[in-house]
């Protein structure tokens, strides 16, 4: 799907089940790899991010049985990884090079690690000095401690970190070696990132100590096989329901949306901008899932949006920029910098595209201010190979007068790729179960309802 063409929707009203979230397809395929035993990991994400992650686990010797494209049987190798005979193709995909170069910082072997050229722009320092205190020696061959990069492993000695900013992805970096490490690992963070790492980690039998923002694992834990089902990726989610809460009159109906309180920021952001939601968990033994409902579409307003609820939303701020141009008055965004070290400079581009459709926006060093309600007129514009630049543009397109196109939309198949089908679907505006797509999925009774409503949800 080299353009994607979008226009005007007068009303939506669907159901629609969510594909596997991404981050928790990548750690489970190498945390089952890591363990010793069988893992049967349902839910899986076929998208090419997370299948950079299987090949490469199975270049390092881990054997993958693939049932079907979401079911894969990982006979894992009890940390005792082969070296792989080329260098390891990342893709398009930051996490897969992260925690590969935490996990493969103890290996008695040396692997190159490299990507397209997205990812060769993204810095890994935050990555790689720490795992040099560890005792790995790690070269960065771009500029600017960037990609592509060449981790000679070798043992490791526990350290007591405190990382510069929130990342989930540097905590689980080192996460992998400390648990190859002499000693203890502590990482400590300056607020909370999610931790999907951590629930994966005691489901893998690993004993974690965690106080407030910090996490301790103990050198020479093992982890044991443990089957692991992917919920449906709340991120993916956000474009939906967007579209749905700023749509008056529309109904949208999410299922098979995972839950977990570090990832749905976005909910409370919402909810602030006068959205009425409904979120129901159906499961939370480990990782919360169920489902998410807008029970009707309204004019929505601005907001402000910044300070430590910015790591709990980080990827879906380009769509919370979606929000903010549909709604009434100023939307203010801040401490969002990372953005400008993304596949793309997110905040450029999110200012670039916007003012193409009409928005008028401001760009800042580490934010954007929005006015939001201007009319929307059609536009063309690019996706900058990011996914998320991508998706959100068409959003934002299904509001503009005209036929919008999204130039360059490959790069959605690197998270989402359903995408287009259920866009297709809600253009053709059929409210039949036909919206649904049917991943394997299996539906569990209700245990538990958590409702948001504007009148109760706490504000952050």
């Amino acid at each position: 799907m080299p353009n994607l063409k979008v226009y005007r929707i007068r009303k939506l009203s669907a159901e629609l089940e969510m594909p596997g979230d991404k981050s928790m397809s990548h750690r489970a395929i190498m945390f089952a790899g890591l363990a010793d035993g069988t893992t049967r990991v349902t839910g899986f994400l076929p998208s090419e991010d997370c299948l950079s992650t299987l090949h490469a686990m199975q270049a390092l010797g881990v054997e993958i049985d693939s049932i079907d494209a979401t079911t894969h049987l990982v006979q894992g190798r009890n940390a005792q990884f082969l070296a792989p005979g080329e260098p390891l193709d990342c893709g398009n995909s930051g996490t897969t090079m992260r925690l590969l170069t935490g996990l493969l910082a103890a290996q008695p072997f040396t692997t190159r690690l490299y990507g397209d050229a997205s990812l060769t722009k993204r810095p890994m320092k935050r990555v790689k000095e720490p795992l040099e205190r560890m005792g790995a020696a790690i070269r960065c061959e771009g500029a600017d401690h960037r990609p592509p990069i060449e981790i000679t492993g070798g043992p490791l000695r526990g350290i007591d970190y405190q990382t510069p900013v929130a990342s989930a992805q540097l905590k689980s970096a080192l996460l992998l070696a400390g648990l190859q490490a002499e000693g203890k690992t502590r990482v400590t963070e300056p607020t909370a990132s999610r931790d999907h790492t951590e629930r994966m980690l005691r489901h893998f039998h690993a004993h974690l100590a965690i106080e407030g923002w910090s996490v301790t694992v103990h050198g020479g834990t093992r982890l044991h096989a443990q089957d692991f089902h992917v919920p449906g990726d709340f991120s993916s989610a956000a474009f939906w329901l967007v579209a749905a809460a700023a749509l008056p009159g529309a109904h949208l109906k999410i299922t098979n949306a995972g839950l977990n309180p570090t990832r749905t920021g976005l909910l409370n952001v919402l909810l602030r901008m006068g959205a009425q939601l409904r979120e129901s968990v159906a499961s939370d033994s480990l990782e919360p899932c169920g489902t998410l409902e807008i029970l009707e579409g309204t004019q929505l307003k601005g907001t402000e949006i910044g300070g430590d609820e910015i790591p709990n939303i980080i990827d879906e701020i380009p769509i919370l920029a979606v929000a903010a141009a549909l709604a009434q008055g100023r939307t203010v965004i801040k401490d969002a910098a990372e953005l400008r070290v993304k596949e793309s400079d997110r905040l450029a581009a999110v200012a670039t595209n916007f003012r193409a459709f009409g928005v008028p926006i401001e760009e800042t060093p580490d934010g954007l201010i929005i006015e939001g309600g201007a009319p929307l007129h059609a536009a063309k514009v690019p996706s900058y190979g990011d996914h998320r630049i991508a998706m959100a543009s068409a959003i934002l397109g299904l509001f503009a007068d005209g036929a919008s196109a999204i130039e360059d939309t490959a790069c959605i198949r690197t998270s989402y790729p359903t995408f287009e089908k259920h866009l297709a679907e809600i253009l053709d505006g059929d409210t039949s179960s036909k919206f649904a797509v049917k991943w394997p999925f299996k539906r569990t009774k209700a245990k538990k309802t958590e409702s948001r409503s504007q009148e109760t949800e706490a504000v952050d």
